[in-house]
């Protein structure tokens, strides 16, 4: 009665036609055991691209008759230049730093990125703003209100935010991208619509501190001359920023074939001043040294005339014996990567010379010491005693002196100007410098660094290499 009472039950029929979970069908998760039963087939089947259906596609549709290629015979066209399809990747043929197209001319520009370490590395910048003032006037007013007492000069501005702490401590690629971005803000040539440009990292892949960039064509010399572009306010601030030395130079023949490096001596082959080592030696009176060396540096800044700051400077030095000069022999401090420099240069067959405001005995013993092949400098006048008298013998070799050798050392060498190369600090350099084809601001002062062509700022003068364009692998063979 009740077995027939449960089967005539309509629920318990309903239930038993549904599917039931098997114990050897239960996961162990009650969440994917009891969800909603969804069928497997799908209303909207998926419609994969594949070979099957492209071929299914095709059916009943016409194909344009085989097309016939001819082989590339080896001789690129230069209107229509054969790409080769290489893994489904196009490589063109013709490329801007290849040679220019026949009667035409290259006019590509070679940017030098230095990254500047060590204490050098804010050599060119302005000083802070300091955050607190002892004046009473408030920073939005004028700082007198008399106009002959106003400033001809505006306050030093802020540094800028410092990017390589940012990006990397090195010539990092966001630092590339940037300056390809600011060069791309000047005017291109006529006739130019793109700038196209290379790079390579002379020192070294993952982080280099020295990148060459080949940028083609360069900016109209029509809107700004070379002369110009190193000077623009954009790139001094760039440099700043990425905390770098950039050196523009145009891409010729005579950049990387120089025959004669002229440099100067003190601060720059050295890291000392020979006059102030002299009057170190003096300690009567006790500030004379001081003294000597406040009219150094005010000379070196362009502050005052060189040749009668040094003449001042020699009548403070009388009477010291002249085996001076051969004691101070052990005290010079040769700058570091001079001798290898100078070796590179033998190896190359380039000639050099030092043209020092300072003096022949300690010049001519360091020329010969590191195989310089020319050396001029100031010859003082010694008593019978072998005492000096403060007095100089002959033209004193400064600024104007220093650009007449480097004229007469370059004819008599036959070597064009533009393919000499002038080195170095101070105020006094500056009309060597400009009469160089690439004249050099090593460490230099805040006015040589402007008003030269190239500015390195860096712990080896070995680097002056990288501007000629040498990698690490180079230098290292040519001071082996």
């Amino acid at each position: 009665m009740d077995s027939e009472s449960q089967d005539s039950n309509p629920t318990k029929q309903a239930r038993a036609g549904r599917p039931q979970l098997t114990p050897s069908m239960r996961s162990g998760s009650f969440i994917s055991d009891h969800q909603q039963y969804r069928s497997p087939v799908q209303s909207e089947p998926p419609n994969p691209f594949g070979i099957d259906a492209v071929v299914e596609d095709l059916r009943g549709s016409s194909l344009s008759p085989f097309k016939s290629y001819s082989p590339f015979n080896g001789v690129p066209s230069q209107d229509d230049p054969p790409p080769r399809i290489v893994e489904g990747l196009s490589h063109d043929f013709s490329h801007p730093n290849c040679a220019p197209p026949k009667g035409t001319s290259s006019q590509r520009l070679i940017a030098t990125l230095m990254y500047k370490t060590g204490a050098s590395s804010r050599a060119l910048s302005p000083a802070k703003l300091s955050s607190s003032s002892t004046s009473d006037i408030p920073a939005n007013f004028a700082p007198t209100t008399n106009p002959d007492h106003f400033p001809l000069e505006p306050p030093p501005a802020a540094d800028p935010e410092p990017l390589d702490k940012i990006y990397g401590s090195y010539v990092s690629p966001m630092c590339i991208t940037s300056f390809l971005h600011l060069m791309s803000s000047f005017p291109l040539p006529q006739g130019a619509t793109t700038t196209t440009s290379s790079h390579r990292c002379l020192d070294s892949q993952e982080h280099p501190l020295v990148v060459e960039l080949t940028l083609s064509p360069a900016p109209s010399p029509d809107y700004l001359s070379l002369d110009d572009l190193r000077k623009h306010e954009l790139i001094y601030r760039f440099e700043r920023e990425w905390n770098v030395d950039v050196v523009l130079q145009a891409d010729t023949l005579w950049r990387r074939h120089p025959r004669l490096v002229v440099f100067d001596m003190d601060s720059t082959l050295i890291t000392q001043e020979v006059i102030d080592l002299l009057a170190a030696t003096i300690t009567d009176p006790p500030d004379l040294a001081a003294r000597v060396a406040d009219i150094t540096h005010r000379a070196m800044i362009g502050e005052l005339e060189f040749d009668a700051a040094f003449r001042e400077r020699v009548a403070l030095l009388k009477d010291l014996p002249a085996t001076i000069f051969h004691q101070l022999r052990p005290v010079l401090n040769v700058t570091k990567g001079v001798p290898d420099l100078i070796y590179a240069f033998r190896k190359l067959g380039i000639r050099t010379a030092v043209l020092s405001g300072g003096f022949l005995p300690l010049t001519s013993w360091l020329a010969e010491e590191l195989g310089i092949d020319y050396a001029h400098a100031n010859e003082v006048v010694i008593s019978d005693e072998g005492r000096l008298t403060g007095e100089v013998l002959g033209r004193i070799v400064g600024k104007e002196r220093k650009q007449e050798l480097l004229l007469e050392i370059a004819k008599k060498e036959g070597v064009e100007l533009e393919q000499v190369i002038a080195v170095g600090d101070g105020a006094n350099d500056l009309l060597m410098l400009g009469s160089a084809g690439l004249g050099v601001a090593w460490n230099a002062k805040p006015l040589v660094q402007m008003e030269a062509s190239a500015r390195l700022n860096s712990d080896s003068l070995l680097d002056l290499l990288y501007i000629l364009g040498f990698t690490r692998e180079e230098i290292t063979v040519l001071t082996l």
